[in-house]
């Protein structure tokens, strides 16, 4: 089993920065992705940033040049970095992470971009 906890986030002004950390435990060897999501109101859960065990990383076109997934392997820490942040990034964001046969959630942590 694994726990995904996220942390940071809160209420932040458009243009604004936020930095979301995911702590990991349990059987972290086993996870071979991690990647966080976003799920808006009255919207279906997507795809933000993906890094893979080879440090290749993926984004979605949305938040591209804004957005930085990196991982801390001494702390089992996955980060996505925010930058110039939009309203539209308003949404509850997820930790996950995936194993051969196992998908891993976090609890969320909700992002708010408002003046």
């Amino acid at each position: 089993q694994v726990q995904l906890v996220e942390s940071g986030g809160g209420l932040v002004q458009p243009g604004g920065s936020l930095r979301l950390s995911c702590a990991a435990s349990g059987n972290i060897f086993s996870i071979d992705v991690m990647a966080w999501y976003r799920q808006a109101p009255g919207k279906q859960r997507e795809l933000v940033a993906t890094i893979f065990k080879s440090d290749n990383t993926h984004y979605a076109d949305s938040v591209k040049g804004r957005f930085t997934i990196s991982r801390d392997n001494a702390k089992n820490t996955v980060y996505l970095q925010m930058n110039s942040l939009k309203p539209d990034d308003t949404a509850v964001y997820y930790c996950n992470g995936d194993a051969v046969g196992q998908r891993y959630w976090g609890q969320g942590t909700q992002v708010t971009v408002s003046s």
